[in-house]
């Protein structure tokens, strides 16, 4: 191209500005791994003190007898479920309703009066990584160790302190599978079977299914399971309210926070401008969740109280009054409530209500476990016998009784029926079951046809009276209906 000067032009320069490349963002945020710091304090007593006490009622109960048996055994093939001196069958479902509305409710007032305690200190998830957390302990030492060790290249130190500690996690998720299938086989004849390793099928599943998530749960995921798995987290806030005695840090006392010269003395903090945290993290280190308590309270904290004891030992060492973290009410916060003021408004309406239904419940069922009959019987017509007319001028009715016995000795029984003229028993009205068993009665009842005239056709209301031999109670009575034909 040429200008009117006759001049070639130059081609326009096109300056190239390098974009930089945007960070690439993965779906999902990865997870820091948790390594919580070893604390020790009356909190983490008490946490401890719980842990012993849960292990010992659910490894060692399979093991205790009452009676030549098992205490405490729910056997799903007999469907007959033993707890200590009580035999329940699956007819005493309500039972399980009940127990599951009790721990509802328990639930929803521990919650109210004092927050997620469940969680930090009885959880099953709570307990199995704390003793998770021990065993890593005793293999790759305090937290400064494992995150060094974590950090270093794969050395053989390395290697058979991480395979211990798997072995030694396999090793326990496996037994408290074992111990848990112990609840609905009878854990010495699992024993037996595992010489031989000749489980059922479903034995083996269980077994292994309860192992695998102790494993993980526990030794993997951790906090993961509070945080994201247990749907209380979600809900709890609804059970919270402004006098519920929650995992607090005092703002108020402790800011602002900073580091300071050790011989700056509790009285001079004012005049330096300073608060009583020292910001050391050590509530954030100690925390199995991995949250700093000073942001205020969050869905992840789980009450286990371990930031208490640090932050009460750091508080010791500056020689500062403890409670900058402690168990204290929002109300009790703002107002500076001292704690008898903040535990006299435990008793509000809220508290109240879950502990009245909660009392109500439970002396419903004590009451009714107390008046329960050692026994249990059903009547049934059977439907493969007709009303019929036989000899002697009477109509025939067939029923079918099934007697349970729900103690541990044999039971005799006596059978009779009213509620017609002339009605009678014309079978063996006798009958005995065996401990905790059970057996069918086929009852021919009759009516002489005068009587069955008189009260006209069709289906007429009957009571059947079961006596137990040597029993001082009344009788139990059953309803039915008679036939009589047209």
């Amino acid at each position: 191209m040429t200008s009117e000067t006759g001049t070639a032009s130059a081609a326009p320069r096109r300056t190239v500005i390098p974009i930089a490349a945007e960070p690439s963002t993965g779906l999902y945020r990865a997870e820091k791994k948790i390594h919580p710091r070893e604390i020790h304090g009356r909190f983490a007593t008490w946490r401890w003190i719980l842990v012993a006490a849960t292990q010992l009622a659910f490894y060692g109960l399979p093991w205790l007898e009452w009676n030549g048996r098992q205490a405490l055994l729910f056997d799903l093939a007999a469907r007959r479920f033993y707890i200590f001196g009580l035999v329940l069958y699956p007819q005493d479902f309500v039972y399980l309703a009940a127990l599951l509305i009790v721990s509802a409710y328990s639930l929803f007032l521990f919650t109210a009066v004092a927050g997620r305690l469940w969680c930090g200190f009885a959880c099953p998830q709570t307990v199995y990584t704390e003793i998770f957390l021990w065993i890593e302990r005793r293999f790759e030492g305090d937290r400064s160790a494992r995150l060094r060790l974590d950090a270093a290249p794969w050395t053989f130190d390395k290697t058979w302190r991480k395979t211990g500690k798997q072995a030694t996690w396999v090793a326990l998720a496996l037994w408290t599978g074992f111990s848990f299938v112990g609840f609905f086989t009878p854990i010495r004849m699992l024993v037996q079977e595992s010489a031989a390793l000749s489980f059922g099928a479903w034995e083996w599943f269980w077994i292994l299914f309860y192992g695998f998530a102790t494993y993980g749960n526990a030794g993997w995921m951790r906090e993961q399971v509070c945080k994201y798995m247990c749907p209380y987290a979600r809900f709890q806030s609804a059970m919270f309210d402004r006098d519920t005695m929650i995992v607090t840090y005092d703002g108020a006392r402790g800011e602002p926070r900073g580091p300071r010269a050790k011989s700056l003395a509790h009285a001079d903090l004012a005049a330096a401008g300073k608060g009583e945290c020292i910001d050391c993290t050590m509530c954030v280190q100690v925390c199995p969740t991995g949250i700093d308590i000073r942001k205020g309270l969050q869905y992840e904290c789980i009450g286990c109280a371990a930031c208490i004891d640090a932050c009460d030992a750091v508080m010791d060492k500056v020689n500062y009054p403890r409670g900058l973290i402690r168990f204290a009410t929002e109300n009790g916060l703002e107002r500076g409530w001292t704690g008898g003021q903040m535990l006299r408004r435990v008793l509000r309406p809220r508290v109240l209500v879950y502990g009245g239904v909660l009392l109500a419940i439970v002396l419903a069922i004590g009451a009714n476990l107390a008046l329960r009959r050692p026994f249990r019987v059903d009547v049934l017509r059977d439907r493969g016998t007709l009303a019929r007319e036989v000899n002697g001028g009477r109509i025939e009715n067939v029923y079918r009784l099934q007697v349970m016995n729900a103690s541990e000795s044999p039971q005799r029984f006596h059978v009779s029926v009213a509620g017609l003229e002339g009605i009678a028993v014309a079978s063996d009205p006798e009958l005995e079951v065996d401990a905790t068993g059970q057996r069918s009665l086929a009852v021919r009842v009759q009516v002489p046809l005068e009587a069955a005239g008189r009260a006209g056709t069709g289906a007429r209301p009957i009571e059947f009276t079961i006596r137990r031999d040597g029993d001082d109670r009344p009788p139990l009575v059953e309803r039915s209906t008679f036939l009589i034909p047209r």
